[in-house]
């Protein structure tokens, strides 16, 4: 397993429960109030740190387990990547216009901000099955 091959696993592994962890946290502190009127600064901030950390950590991790594995990138896992990002950016694109246009629209900071963070979970998740996908069957040829 590449590099790369490695790195799109960890961030698959732990984008997934970051955001599911963030959903539950603030759902659950509702307590009958309208969604727009949840605590969610905090639990998007710590989430999206844990994530970022958890991420790093899995990686020293699996370079730690694994020592002699190759730390180089060629020219396919160059292009995995390029096509992962194609599959996955849009996802951050569509949710910066949603939130532009919230924000024109005056809705609450709480769906500006989640659209936004959903755009990256979203992006993350498909361009990183994008590029799993393509590490197991082939980069196709267009």
């Amino acid at each position: 397993m590449t590099l790369e091959q490695r790195r799109a696993w960890i961030r698959l592994v732990v984008a997934v429960p970051a955001y599911a962890a963030y959903l539950i946290v603030v759902l659950s502190q509702l307590g009958g109030r309208p969604l727009a009127d949840a605590d969610y600064t905090g639990p998007l901030l710590w989430t999206v740190g844990a994530a970022v950390l958890a991420s790093i950590i899995g990686e020293i991790v699996v370079a730690a387990l694994n020592p002699k594995a190759s730390q180089v990138k060629d020219d396919r896992d160059k292009e995995i990547g390029r096509l992962g990002d194609q599959v996955g950016q849009p996802f951050v694109v569509i949710a910066a216009v949603a939130a532009m246009l919230m924000a024109l629209a005056d809705w609450a900071p709480f769906w500006i901000a989640n659209v936004i963070y959903l755009g990256f979970v979203l992006s993350a998740v498909v361009g990183g099955v994008a590029k799993v996908v393509v590490y197991r069957a082939g980069v196709p040829e267009w």
